[in-house]
């Protein structure tokens, strides 16, 4: 096997994804608990051996050139692809063992995940699972990146690298409690909730983001009484009586099935053009834990709106 090949199997690999992760040595060292020399050391041999340069060096810290960005991807899919095959090895006797690392929109977390995963664990007692909880954008990039094995979020436009296990299509509610003069409605228009208070979330949020366009193209200017990064606090204010907020319908799937809130469509164009999407990194090869929660996950989507019932997990 040439010099060059061993390399990329070795621990100078894992220094170097470590760099990338972290865009500077001194917090890899750290972080792997490694004197920095030695991690200088192994990066300038691997630099040698390709006879590339693999990061741009800078006063703030070093990012990956090409040649490193291409490095950075085998990297990763080593890495996933030595966890998938250990877990699969554990596997063998039965789903006894694993772990499923999740990242989703804050949404999702509030009562669909959680949900899932009880349901879930009744019969596969012994997988573990971790949730991040993140924005859109952070989410996909913890699949691209290699710490999440699937990521459930909302999606406006497709994205290189990702595989779409599942997608849906996830019209934006209006969500109010229900005795709102509105909530009567098989549908509202933005025009006819214009005089509400309304309570709305960052315009870093994909339903922000849509929401703001379809009210541009409608010359409609909503002042919102009230903005928040919590999704819970926007829904609670709804729920007190105090105006309006925005929401897909799996988000606040079970509240309704309770009575607790109403979600009326809101039927302007656009407001309908967000997806859900599971996402997983393209190209790999899942292990056995996390590809019979996928299923499961999807077959929990798969239901028609307003249904509460978790699917049952093939034991």
């Amino acid at each position: 096997m040439p010099s060059s090949s061993r390399l990329l199997m070795g621990t100078g690999l894992r220094y170097f994804l470590e760099v990338v992760r972290c865009g500077s040595v001194s917090e890899a060292s750290q972080r792997l608990s490694v004197a920095g020399s030695a991690i200088s050391r192994q990066i300038t041999r691997l630099e040698q051996e390709l006879d590339t340069v693999l990061f741009e060096r800078h006063p703030r810290g070093m990012v990956p050139s090409a040649a490193g960005e291409l490095l950075a991807a085998h990297a990763r899919r080593s890495q996933l692809d030595t966890e998938r095959v250990a877990d699969d090895i554990q596997a063998l006797a039965g789903l006894r063992r694993g772990k499923v690392r999740l990242a989703s929109s804050e949404g999702f977390a509030i009562d669909f995940l959680p949900g899932l995963i009880a349901a879930f664990r009744e019969h596969y007692s012994g997988i573990q699972f971790d949730l991040h909880v993140n924005t859109a954008e952070q989410a996909t990039r913890r699949v691209l990146e290699g710490d999440a094995d699937i990521a459930l979020t909302y999606s406006l436009a497709p994205r290189s690298g990702v595989h779409i296990a599942y997608r849906q299509s996830s019209p934006i509610h209006a969500i109010m409690a229900p005795d709102h003069p509105l909530a009567d409605r098989e549908q509202v228009s933005l025009a006819q909730m214009h005089p509400w208070p309304i309570a709305l979330p960052e315009t870093t949020t994909t339903l922000r983001q849509l929401f703001d366009v379809c009210c541009s193209r409608r010359q409609l200017l909503f002042e919102p009484v009230f903005t928040s990064n919590f999704t819970e606090a926007l829904t609670s204010f709804a729920l007190l009586g105090q105006g309006l907020t925005l929401s897909g319908e799996l988000t606040v799937r079970r509240r309704l099935a309770l009575g607790r809130l109403m979600a009326v469509p809101i039927r302007d164009p656009g407001m309908d053009a967000r997806q859900i999407q599971i996402q997983t990194l393209a190209g790999r090869t899942l292990p056995r834990a996390v590809n019979t929660f996928l299923d499961f996950l999807r077959s929990a989507m798969e239901q028609p709106p307003g249904a509460v019932t978790l699917p049952t997990a093939t034991a």
